[in-house]
């Protein structure tokens, strides 16, 4: 990917239905050089698909946090398997250093939130965590 690849993907993850039109005019290139982009991005796999950010996405789950975790013995598939059966769980990253896994949470309130923890804390096989609340958020979509 080259520079101008990066900024089609950059202005795509403002707006994702952005109009050929105005992809082309902020990017300063045709609207076929701009098609041709994206159909090389998708083709390459780079692209995997488009979204749609909804009112209610941003309005739900206003408590959210990353719950850092650390696993011991050879549990990790199972622990992620438990993870995604938990509906406050919105994404589950595996990961090196010091933790083995990074969890997105996300509730309604800080009680279910503490709940939530308490219960993954529980999972056999998870040796030490580590939360934070995310209190605001600049820039999301990568």
């Amino acid at each position: 990917m080259d520079d101008m690849d990066h900024a089609l993907i950059r202005a795509l993850r403002q707006d994702a239905r952005a109009p050929l039109s105005s992809l082309s005019a902020q990017l300063g290139v045709s609207r076929a050089t701009v098609r041709a982009r994206i159909d090389k991005l998708r083709s390459a796999g780079e692209i995997v698909g488009f979204t749609v950010l909804l009112k209610g996405d941003v309005a739900r789950d206003p408590v959210r946090g990353l719950m850092m975790l650390g696993i011991e013995g050879r549990g990790a598939d199972r622990i992620k398997r438990q993870l995604a059966g938990l509906p406050q769980v919105q994404a589950i990253h595996a990961t090196n250093g010091r933790w083995d896994l990074i969890v997105e949470l996300g509730t309604d309130t800080l009680e279910q939130f503490d709940r939530v923890l308490d219960t993954i804390r529980r999972f056999d096989g998870v040796a030490t965590s580590e939360t934070s609340l995310l209190l605001s958020t600049l820039k999301s979509g990568g």
